[in-house]
């Protein structure tokens, strides 16, 4: 029986598109695309998911691949980027639903920066679960089972009682390879409702 449902965040509850992001200091398509390129580059952001990494030093490296008047837009774009992430389309209703009618325990399981750990409060759809476990605060990584033990001894949750949902099949295989049950998610948030049904009504 489940009772516990554990999100992602990024491209399961919100949409993470540096595009969009870039696109709101950045008019100039040339310079668009290389701050996209260079301030989302994974090569700083595994780093900051692992929490090895800080901002400034993010900032610095990011300032010497850019012509120095894109210097303030490498800044606007990496500190304001989290108020700059849509919900998915219908998520917040679906967690509400299933709060409500099963009485589920919500939370929240991501690879993520101490920067947004540091200003999740201001997220308003983390209000909507009990709790949140961030990769880089807590000092391990999806899909590495460390993560998930973390997880269930935080919460005191009973793996075999916990289903994970994620947008990454290697993030759902470790998950699954710890023994909690998981369901990758590929945008379509009224299939995900019914599989939700499904499996809380077992």
């Amino acid at each position: 029986m489940i009772k516990n449902v554990v999100f992602d965040f990024g491209q399961v509850l919100i949409r993470f598109d540096p595009k969009y992001m870039v696109e709101q200091y950045v008019t100039d398509p040339a310079d668009s695309a290389l701050l996209q390129e260079v301030v989302f580059d994974r090569l700083y952001w595994d780093k900051l998911d692992q929490g090895t990494i800080t901002d400034a030093q993010v900032i610095a490296a990011c300032k010497e691949r850019v012509p120095q008047r894109l210097y303030g837009a490498v800044e606007d774009i990496y500190y304001n980027w989290i108020y700059n992430i849509p919900e998915i389309d219908g998520m917040r209703e679906l967690i509400r639903y299933i709060k409500e009618r099963y009485g589920v325990r919500l939370l929240v399981l991501s690879n993520i920066c101490t920067y947004f750990a540091h200003h999740s409060g201001e997220i308003p759809i983390l209000d909507e679960f009990e709790g949140c476990v961030f990769s880089a605060v807590c000092g391990h990584t999806k899909p590495n089972v460390g993560i998930f033990e973390h997880l269930c001894g935080r919460f005191g949750i009973d793996k075999s009682e916990t289903l994970f949902i994620d947008d990454s099949p290697k993030n759902i295989r470790g998950a699954e390879a710890y023994g909690i049950k998981g369901y990758i998610f590929d945008g379509d948030v009224e299939r995900l409702r019914g599989y939700l049904e499904q499996e809380l009504e077992k």
